[in-house]
């Protein structure tokens, strides 16, 4: 198998006296769909942080693409080429969704704030290139025709694909979805799923996302881990963690 370009080892996390993540280990590599699921509170979320620095861990490390990550800025994270969604939608919510967009691919414009406010030659086109990338993403995500709505007018499925576009113009090796199925009907899911699938194989993105959406994690990831209270209780792919015990008695209730 190729090299991992995402590897948790024993990460761990406390909070005073509760260990909110314990020595969560796996890895991903280029091309994953991977699912990170479980009841509420199981650690998810703070997996996330770990990952992308919003927390430093406990213990344990933390490496993507060969090189560690655990204790580093959340935008120096972001440079190296991971991107996330967030539980909670934070769109800038003022901003047109192309200017939102725009915000992300902003993280590789070169021309410097000098450039920028001179109106340089090289800045005014990196300017338009950046604006052309918003929009091809726009068009990726089934929002072209919101380009310049804001943020804020929009329904709450569009906002879910507009943070997700916003990610993805930060151009990541690795892209972390935190439910970003959530309040969206069935149409609208599918419509994610095909959409995901299409950041995998066509743009070469890895996937990991969190998901309570059951249908639309068993129908989209290939591996998953299912952490409870903070612990790896399963890991394999749809198939085993549909007939495993304790995920049954922990999350599902009952198997898809």
């Amino acid at each position: 198998m190729s090299q991992a370009i995402l590897q948790l080892k024993k990460a761990t996390i406390r909070f005073g006296g509760l260990v909110a993540v314990r020595e969560v280990t796996f890895d991903l590599f280029k091309g994953d769909l991977f699912g990170l699921i479980g009841p509420n509170g199981a650690g998810k979320t703070t997996c996330f942080n770990l990952i992308t620095g919003v927390y430093k861990p406990t213990e344990g490390e933390i490496f993507f693409q060969d090189r560690p990550i655990h204790g580093l800025p959340t935008n120096i994270i972001c440079q190296r080429g991971i991107a996330r969604t967030f539980q909670n939608i934070r769109l800038y919510s003022s901003l047109s969704a192309l200017e939102n967009v725009m915000v992300g691919a902003f993280l590789r414009h070169t021309s410097g704030l000098a450039g920028a406010l001179l109106h340089l030659p090289g800045a005014i086109r990196e300017t338009a290139e950046l604006r052309k990338k918003a929009m091809d993403l726009l068009e990726v995500m089934d929002l072209a025709d919101v380009a310049h709505a804001r943020s804020r007018d929009l329904p709450y499925g569009k906002q879910r694909r507009l943070e997700i576009a916003r990610a993805m113009a930060t151009d990541p090796a690795l892209l972390l979805l935190d439910e970003p199925a959530a309040g969206m009907n069935p149409q609208e899911s599918q419509d994610l799923m095909e959409t995901v699938r299409r950041i995998r194989n066509e743009f070469g993105k890895t996937v990991l996302l969190i998901e309570h959406d059951m249908k639309f994690v068993m129908n989209l990831c290939e591996r998953i881990v299912v952490l409870d209270h903070g612990e790896e209780i399963a890991r394999g792919g749809p198939d085993d963690i549909r007939s495993n015990p304790k995920v049954i008695e922990a999350y599902l209730g009952e198997a898809v």
